[in-house]
């Protein structure tokens, strides 16, 4: 089943401007039982970019969608050489305080999971364990024939191999690893086949228009029921993969709140939503609940 991809939202309500007093989500983490749904903008401290915040990369950049990097070969051709060149500086962000909080806390006992819908990595380079990541990983490419899987970095020296002084300088980098590439300096850029069959390679991510395995989507509802609460950090909601676990819980009777600067499609279910930036705000909890936050654990 292939989804129409949703880019935008716009409210058709009024929403709060959401609170400044961040003790709600002291209290819900001082409880336990709470599950994390992040997304973009927990990351945007360690330089990636958001999709729809102030500045957000949908306001330049179109995703690739699933249908149309199946179908063309050009379209394949322009997504590889952006996203190599994305990799150089998306693989080497590091987890900000915003991920180290979220690992303190599931140290500590006070979480039930992690789900991610970013494809980072960075919740786990801090130090958080078994994280559901709901999009996949960019640190993974997988066959879309054979299904073989293989390491980002493989990909990435054997492109490295074959377009010898592809050097272009981006005009910035999206949330998906995807840099901001001219025609001009995409050029001649050569794209490599699958190893074992020859096929062609995709990112191990959920593009935009593509839906989320089904046994990934049970997995996470699956957490949904066990959680006592649901704390979604840095996600304006606007697809339907994130919305319908706040649904969920909401239909359950579960708290849910919400540390995002801007309203979101969530707002409406949520017990509140902080509106303060997602690192000072998670460090000021762990301070708190006494809960100590490491330094970079990458």
């Amino acid at each position: 089943m292939r989804m129409r991809p949703t880019l935008s939202w716009t409210p058709t309500e009024d929403l709060s401007p959401g609170t400044t007093d961040p003790e709600p989500v002291a209290d819900a983490l001082g409880a336990g039982g709470v599950l994390v749904l992040s997304g973009a903008g927990i990351s945007t401290e360690s330089g990636i970019p958001d999709y729809r915040g102030e500045g957000g990369s949908l306001s330049r950049h179109t995703p690739m969608t699933y249908q149309d990097f199946t179908a063309s070969a050009e379209a394949r051709r322009r997504y590889w050489a952006r996203s190599h060149l994305g990799w150089r500086t998306f693989g080497r962000a590091r987890p900000n305080a915003g991920h180290r909080a979220v690992a303190a806390f599931g140290r500590h006992g006070l979480l039930s999971g992690v789900i991610t819908q970013n494809v980072d990595g960075l919740h786990q380079a801090a130090g958080s364990e078994d994280v559901v990541e709901l999009h996949g990983s960019l640190d993974r490419v997988v066959c879309l024939s054979c299904g073989a899987l293989t390491p980002r970095r493989e990909l990435a020296r054997r492109l490295e191999e074959v377009n010898a002084g592809f050097e272009p300088v981006a005009a910035g980098i999206n949330p998906d690893g995807d840099a901001d590439l001219t025609d001009d300096q995409v050029g001649d850029f050569r794209v490599v086949p699958c190893t074992v069959c020859g096929g062609v390679l995709k990112p191990d991510v959920v593009f935009f228009g593509e839906a989320v395995p089904p046994q990934r989507v049970e997995h996470c509802r699956a957490l949904v029921r066990r959680a006592s609460s649901l704390l979604v950090l840095g996600s304006s909601l606007t697809v339907m993969s994130g919305l319908r676990f706040v649904r969920q819980a909401a239909q359950d009777g579960k708290p849910v709140l919400i540390v995002n600067r801007d309203p979101t499609r969530g707002d409406r279910h949520a017990l509140t939503r902080v509106a303060l930036p997602l690192g000072a705000t998670l460090t000021t909890v762990a301070s708190r609940l006494g809960v100590p936050v490491d330094g970079d654990a990458a």
